[in-house]
Formats: structure tokens, C-alpha cells, sequence
């Protein structure tokens, strides 16, 4: 049984969660009332973490996976003494509030990552626990547990019936991350009713067949239950481990407790009112904290001094015994890389494929950069995205630094999220380009939380060739061009590969999108070209014979030799053409009018665009008065030369469509 005092702490994160819900007339309240005690013991007996300090390096991780149940964390952090004050509270999901309908990283003080898509958050926990087991095993010494945090996170029926937990369950198994501790609210409801309808699995036996520890809490209010299995999963050394919880949602509401109306509406004015006699409060008051329960959760603040405090004493001896590793956590924790990987760029003079060129830039630059952890999703021979020496991240090899995702692209993309929150690890990952389908949701969230991974899309269109429509993207970019806060790259050699590497590592405010060939480009003569270093602006002049051009043709990636092929005849005809390399909308965007206008001058209406791939938005850049080759359907299957002839990615058919415009 929980103490008095135990008891109206729980009711009142019960109330100010259903209180948040009421005001704001829609939400989650049912399954807040049902976790709240779970999520008491964890925040209160065993959570490390510091209030007044969120970026603390050593504190446990808490992710909310099933976002929509987002009144419970807001309550949490506003009673233990996170920057998040009553007043927000109060004007959950409202405009310009710091507790929007789902968590958002960077927004609310305490999140730690941005979940509301299921599943989502239950994959970042992996890559949050697959950084931690890194930055241990390179920076921990005997006497000094350094890194020593875990990643808790709450989920629901909806994240295990999403096909990402499966497959990023799977890899936890698989790599024996015990420093995870997950806690399903098992609740048997779903928006549809019972779970019976369409999730009858065994959730346990599951979850051990992946290589979990499973333990269960018969009863969601049984404190005592729930620390005892916290404790249990602490000690547990050698899997990962899911505790869960049998809840009830809509817990203390007399008319929607255990109810599917409980899940994601109010309980409305006069139930609000039930439930709160039920928990012995009083009906009338809204968001009411009484002062005994808020003076238990706010020793939360001086606890977590004291524990970052600690951790200080114990870093500051670390780093008098260890100075260069101490150095080296704290310089790529700021994000300061150093330079020597820059020294350690490739140049390139003989052809190549675009994807051979960036294997070859990382195996220059991942020694220096200790921080990066890279994979691939089973393809790692055709991406060319493992470095010798890295080593695989194995259960037994937590130093080593090259992940093995097997054919699991979503939970590739989510775990590199999770990743990309802990400070100072660099992710990337690679695929084919036309799996970057299931990675979508992923990629959207990097983009609305704003931070860095990078992504290896090889075999960027219909120069795949043989392997067929199935396997050739031609979609793929568009979809990823109207992504806000995406940048995506298409490179047009290996020069500018290089460029777009170094671009990638160097940008701090979004995911970034390498678009390589599968099939053997040239490397452009940069004495007789522009710099390849103007990839950085998205668009640049690689070559005119005029400053006046009649005609302007647009490439990117393996189309701008087509532009130059057709170049060097037109000119001979007494021609004025100018030929722009324009590797990334999104950086072009970003650019002045003014260099922009110099690129494209408004004056100059005569422009082909040439792209192997869908044509939709080139419009913006050719104008009525210009043409795009591109494709307006679905690849086919053939050598990659046979391909692009029969599409029409010829310096022949360039030609006549300039002579076509120009008449």
C-alpha cells in the first residue's frame, strides 16, 4: 500500500494531468491517471537526474514514447523543479506554450527527445543506450564510471504494435543493452477499444525471444511491486529489460476508467469532478498541488545538486589522471571536432563512383574524429560506409564504433536520433536511396527537433540499373525536398563529395541527405571549372562563355556531364551557355537573392534542368520558358548506359531540347 503521502503525490500528478486535458479541451488523461504511480517511483527513488541542470552528462535519460500521454511529463517536470512553471501547465497545447499536445525536444525544458509517432521513441532509447555503451567503454577507467547512466522510457500497446519496435527491439536484444529499462503500460486499451480487437499476442514471451529480461507488475498501484522490479532490471547485467505494468487507464474516473474514451479526450467537467472526489480532492480547485506533495518532489532539486556535484568531484580527479581523455570528452560534448580531420580531406583527380568517393572520405576522416559512429542497414559493401579499424559494435565490443542494423531502416533511422540527442556522437547510416521510404518518419523527426545525423542514400536513381523499378528511386528526393529543415546533397563528383562531407560534419541545425551513384562518374578538372567547394551554396557557375548567356543548363549529381557534354558542342555552334552545378535546393535557398539572381539571372528565361529523377518542383528554376528532362515514371530494368539513353539522358537529347528552346 502506498503511504498518505506517497499516495497524494500520485493523485496529484493525476489531477494536473486531467486538469491540463480539461482546460485545454482535448489530449491524453487516461493514460497519465494509470502510469502516475510508475512513473512516482521512477522520478522520486530512482532517476538520477539534476533539475536545475537538464544537460548534466551523467543523468539518466527519460523518453516518453507513447508523446501523447505528454501531460504526465509536464507534470513531473513542473513538480520536481524543472524550468517549466505551473502557468504552462495551464495552457497545455495552447499557441507559444512550452507543453505543445506532444513533447518537443529543445522546446520544454527536460525532454529529451520529440515523440508522438508510436514506436519512435522506443527506437531512440536504443540509440541513446548504444551511445552510452560507447562513451563508457572509450572514456570509463578502473575507479572512474564516468558514463554511467540509464535510459528508462514509459511505451503503451500502440508502440509494441508498431513495426519499428520490433525491429529495434530486436537489435537491443541482439546487443545486450542492459542499460535499458523500459516500462510498458499495459493498460489492454487501445483509440479502438479492447486490445483484444487486433493485439493478442503474449507481449512477454516476445519481448523474450528478443533477448529481454521481461518482468511483470500485476497491480499498476502496488509501489512496492513496481521498486522492486526497478531494482531487479538495475541489477540486471546482460539484457536489456521491459517491466510491465498492468494499469488501468482512466485510473479513479468512475464512468471512463478502463475505457477507450479515457485514451484521447476529456473526461469532461463533471467526471473531472468524480474523479477527483474518488481521489479524495477537492472537486472545485483546478490545478491544485498541495504543498506537502510539492515539498516531497522538490527534494528532487537538492538531490540532483548533490549528484551532479559529486559527479564533478569525481571528473575533476578524472581529468588530472586521464587530461587527454577528459580533453577529448569535453571538447566533442561542445561540438568542437578539432581540424585534423579537415587536413585529412581527399582530393580527386580519376573517375569514380560517387559512393566509392565517400567511403574514401571517411576512411580519411574517421580516425579523427573519435565521435562518429557510422552503420548500415545490411548494405555495407554496396554504401561503402565501414572504415577499416572501426571495428563492429558488438555486445563484447562497445568501443568499436561501426553498427551492423541488419534490414531494419526505420529503426536505423530513429536509433540514429536517439544518437544524435546525446552530445558529441556523430551518427550516420546508410541505404539504398529508394529504402529511404521507410525511414521517412525518422528523417521528419530529425527535422523538426533540428539535430545532425547523416544520412548515406546510395544508388540515387535510375543508374541502378539492372536491379529494376523497385530498387530506383525517382520520388525520393522530391519527397525529401519538401521536408522543412531537411538538406539533401547530390553531388556531381568526387570533389564535390568531399565538399558535401565536410558540409554535413560542419552543420549543427538539421539532418543532412548524401545522394551518391552506384555507377563511375568523372572527376571534373577544377583548373577548368569552378571550385568544388561552391557545393556549400547549393548552386554555382561551373562553367560559361558569357557572362551574358543565352541559355542556362542546370545539373546535379550524375546529369551535370550530360549538361557539360552538351556545352562543349553548343559553344562550338556560337552559343552562349552557362552550365550551374546544383547539388542542393536547400542550400541554394539559403543563399542571398543577389548570388542567387547571379546564378540564375531573372533575365535569362531560356534553362533546362536535367535530372534522373521526378521532375516535380524543378519549375521554380526553369520558368515557363524552360524545360526539365526528367522522369515521368518508374524506372525499368537494364545496364545502366541502355537505361539512360532510353530515357533520354543523353548529351544528344540535351542538345536538341537547347536548340529546341533556342529557336
Amino acid at each position: 500500500m502506498a503511504s498518505t503521502l506517497d499516495q497524494l503525490c500520485i493523485n496529484t500528478i493525476r489531477t494536473l494531468s486531467i486538469d491540463g486535458v480539461q482546460k485545454a479541451k482535448s489530449g491524453h488523461p487516461g493514460m497519465p491517471m494509470g502510469m502516475a504511480p510508475t512513473a512516482y517511483m521512477l522520478w522520486t527513488k530512482h532517476l538520477n537526474y539534476n533539475p536545475a541542470n537538464m544537460h548534466w552528462h551523467n543523468r539518466d535519460r527519460f523518453v516518453l514514447s507513447g508523446g501523447h500521454g505528454s501531460m504526465l511529463l509536464y507534470s513531473l517536470l513542473y513538480l520536481t523543479g524543472y524550468d517549466l512553471p505551473l502557468e504552462e501547465l495551464m495552457k497545455f497545447r495552447q499557441l507559444g506554450s512550452k507543453t505543445p499536445g506532444h513533447p518537443e525536444y529543445r522546446h520544454t525544458d527536460g525532454v529529451e527527445v520529440t515523440t508522438g509517432p508510436l514506436g519512435q521513441g522506443f527506437a531512440n532509447g536504443v540509440g541513446m543506450a548504444i551511445a552510452q555503451k560507447y562513451l563508457a567503454a572509450r572514456y570509463n577507467k578502473p575507479g572512474f564510471k564516468i558514463v554511467d547512466y540509464t535510459i528508462y522510457a514509459t511505451l503503451g500497446d500502440g508502440d509494441l504494435m508498431e513495426g519499428i519496435t520490433g525491429e529495434a527491439a530486436s537489435l537491443a536484444g541482439h546487443l545486450k543493452l542492459n542499460n535499458l529499462i523500459y516500462f510498458y503500460d499495459d493498460n489492454h486499451i487501445s483509440i479502438d477499444g479492447p486490445t483484444e480487437l487486433s493485439f493478442t499476442e503474449d507481449r512477454g514471451k516476445r519481448f523474450e525471444a528478443y533477448g529481454w529480461h521481461v518482468l511483470k507488475v500485476k497491480d499498476g498501484n502496488d509501489l512496492k511491486a513496481i521498486d522492486k522490479a526497478i531494482r531487479l532490471a538495475k541489477k540486471e547485467t546482460g539484457r536489456p529489460s521491459i517491466i510491465m505494468v498492468r494499469t488501468h487507464i482512466g485510473y479513479g474516473s468512475p464512468n471512463k476508467h478502463d475505457t477507450a474514451e479515457a485514451h484521447g479526450s476529456p473526461l469532461g467537467e463533471e467526471e473531472v469532478k468524480l474523479t477527483k472526489k474518488a481521489y479524495g480532492w477537492d472537486p472545485e480547485k483546478q490545478f491544485y498541488v498541495p504543498e506537502k506533495a510539492l515539498k516531497q518532489f522538490r527534494k528532487s532539486i537538492e538531490v540532483g545538486k548533490k549528484k551532479e556535484a559529486k559527479w564533478n568531484t569525481k571528473f575533476a580527479e578524472y581529468k588530472k589522471k586521464y587530461p587527454e581523455l577528459a580533453t577529448e570528452l569535453e571538447s566533442i560534448r561542445s561540438g568542437n571536432f578539432g581540424e585534423e580531420w579537415k587536413k585529412a580531406l581527399p582530393k580527386f583527380t580519376e573517375a569514380m563512383a560517387t559512393r566509392d568517393a565517400s567511403g574514401k572520405v571517411l576512411t580519411a576522416i574517421a580516425p579523427h574524429l573519435p565521435s562518429m559512429i557510422g552503420g548500415s542497414a545490411d548494405l555495407t559493401p554496396s554504401n561503402n560506409t565501414c572504415v577499416k579499424n572501426m571495428g563492429d559494435f558488438q555486445a563484447k565490443s562497445y568501443g568499436n564504433r561501426y553498427m551492423r542494423y541488419g534490414v531494419r531502416e526505420h529503426a536505423m533511422g530513429a536509433i540514429m536520433n536517439g544518437m544524435a540527442v546525446t552530445d558529441g556522437i556523430i551518427p550516420y547510416g546508410g541505404t539504398f536511396f529508394v529504402f529511404s521510404d521507410y525511414m521517412r518518419p525518422a528523417i521528419r523527426l530529425a527535422c523538426i527537433m533540428g539535430i545532425r545525423p547523416i544520412y548515406v542514400f546510395t544508388h540515387d536513381s535510375i543508374g541502378v540499373g539492372e536491379d529494376g523499378p523497385t530498387h530506383e528511386p525517382v520520388e525520393q528526393l522530391a519527397a525529401l525536398r519538401c521536408i522543412p529543415n531537411m538538406t539533401s546533397i547530390r553531388p556531381a563528383d568526387a570533389n564535390e563529395t568531399v565538399a558535401a562531407w565536410k558540409f554535413a560534419l560542419e552543420y549543427k541545425n538539421g539532418p543532412v541527405a548524401l545522394l551518391l551513384t552506384r555507377q563511375k562518374l568523372p572527376t571534373l578538372d577544377r583548373a577548368k571549372y569552378s571550385s568544388a567547394e561552391n557545393l556549400v551554396k547549393g548552386a554555382y557557375i561551373l562553367i560559361e562563355n558569357s557572362s551574358t548567356p543565352d541559355l542556362i543548363l542546370i545539373g546535379t549529381g550524375s546529369e551535370v556531364p550530360l549538361a557539360l557534354g552538351a556545352y562543349d558542342q553548343l559553344i562550338k555552334e556560337g552559343k552562349k551557355v552557362r552550365v550551374v552545378s546544383m547539388p542542393s535546393w536547400e542550400l541554394f535557398e539559403r543563399q542571398s537573392k543577389e548570388y542567387r539572381n547571379s546564378v540564375l539571372p531573372t533575365n535569362v528565361k531560356k534553362r533546362i534542368a536535367i535530372e534522373a529523377l521526378v521532375p516535380m518542383g524543378w519549375e521554380k528554376y526553369v520558368g515557363d520558358s524552360g524545360k526539365i528532362i526528367g522522369m515521368n515514371s518508374f524506372g525499368t530494368s537494364a545496364p545502366v548506359d541502355a537505361i539512360f539513353k532510353h530515357f533520354g539522358f543523353t548529351i544528344e537529347n540535351v542538345i536538341a531540347k537547347a536548340k529546341e528552346i533556342l529557336s
